[in-house]
């Protein structure tokens, strides 16, 4: 997987990376148990402070999206708890993504086709 870091976006880098490898975990395009490059490595193939990538990383951890140790590094989780909910700040952004596609016109039933095609109907 490689991650892209748009350094004139509003979202920290930081966000930018956890919010590109849960996607990843999402789509199927890092599986279960696979490994994720080091701290180090990652910080020097994107070219940021190692401080960066582990801030992304203890995100994801405290999330419970990835697993870490000293010996294997960091790993998608073989079993990822589904609490069927969406967090409160997930549900905000929501609320402005939908607001936004209203101003812009976009109908319900538009709307509804981007989402199935993102959910991968």
């Amino acid at each position: 997987m490689i991650i892209k870091i748009n350094e004139y976006s509003d979202v920290p880098i930081y966000l930018q990376i956890r919010n590109q490898i849960v996607m990843g975990i999402s789509s199927g395009e890092l599986s279960a148990g696979e490994q994720l490059p080091t701290v180090r490595a990652l910080s020097m193939e994107i070219g940021i402070n190692t401080m960066t990538v582990s801030k992304a990383y203890q995100i994801l951890k405290s999330e419970g999206y990835i697993m870490t140790d000293r010996k294997n590094g960091a790993r998608v989780r073989t079993e990822i708890n589904q609490t069927k909910s969406l967090s409160n700040v997930n549900k905000e952004e929501l609320k402005r993504i939908v607001s936004e596609a209203k101003i812009s016109g976009l109908s319900k039933g538009e709307f509804d086709k981007i989402i199935n095609e993102m959910w991968g109907k």
